[in-house]
């Protein structure tokens, strides 16, 4: 099976308006950069996006915000982006925030085929409305679904033809779990190599997982909060 696609345009073949997406990333690092661009090119609409966080206002998940694109946000941080406050308090977008513990932990169970879960987290707080209460080891857990998704878009700092994944620092944060969850996987990597390349006692996702990988361009790697000492 050829994985390998050109660019994000072909690797994006076949994702429609009103489709359930996960993006990898933590803040803006580790994000897939080249799909996002190419999603905003589409044009498509209806979105529902899981990820940790939603961008910011001119970068990441951002851009899909400003031009009306996302419906729904499912995530777990969203304080860096002045456009979802406007329309999560508006009414325009939907909002579904979660413990970063359990969104991590409901993309994980949807790729390894856990249909639900009891966690402590959110019990006592408005995450629990609505959710069944078990006890256990005499702390109250509520129940948590799996997440799953259409597509699923992560980004790699090396990958193989066949799909295997390494990660690079804090990137390797929700990429491996969503990698799992899609129904198609799509991967930008910044060094894409042949097959036996890469130390298998490293990679951090297998290409069992992956269906589409190429190697991006023009990644800019943003810092959301630059902070530095000042001069002496």
């Amino acid at each position: 099976m050829n994985k390998v696609v050109k660019n994000a345009s072909e690797a994006l073949r076949g994702i429609e308006s009103n489709m359930t997406l996960m993006l990898g990333g933590f803040g803006l690092c580790g994000i897939p950069e080249n799909c996002i661009s190419e999603m905003v090119k589409l044009e498509i609409t209806g979105l529902t996006c899981i990820s940790n966080n939603a961008g910011v206002d001119d970068f990441g998940l951002g851009l899909l915000l400003q031009k009306r694109q996302i419906k729904k946000m499912i995530s777990s941080y969203v304080g860096e982006n002045d456009e979802f406050e406007r329309q999560m308090l508006s009414g325009e977008l939907e909002v579904d925030l979660i413990p970063q513990g359990s969104l991590a932990e409901r993309c994980r169970a949807g790729g390894a085929g856990v249909p639900a879960f009891f966690t402590p987290a959110g019990y006592g707080t408005e995450v629990a409305e609505g959710k069944e209460v078990r006890e256990y080891n005499g702390k109250p857990h509520i129940l948590e679904t799996a997440l799953t998704a259409d597509f699923a878009m992560v980004k790699a700092w090396k990958g193989d033809t066949n799909g295997n994944l390494i990660f690079k620092g804090t990137a390797r944060n929700f990429n491996p779990a969503m990698a799992m969850a899609g129904k198609i996987t799509v991967a930008e990597v910044e060094h894409l190599v042949q097959p036996g390349e890469l130390d298998p006692n490293f990679v951090h996702t297998p290409g069992i997982f992956v269906q589409r990988i190429f190697e991006g361009i023009n990644y800019e790697k943003r810092i959301e909060q630059r902070t530095v000492l000042p001069k002496k």
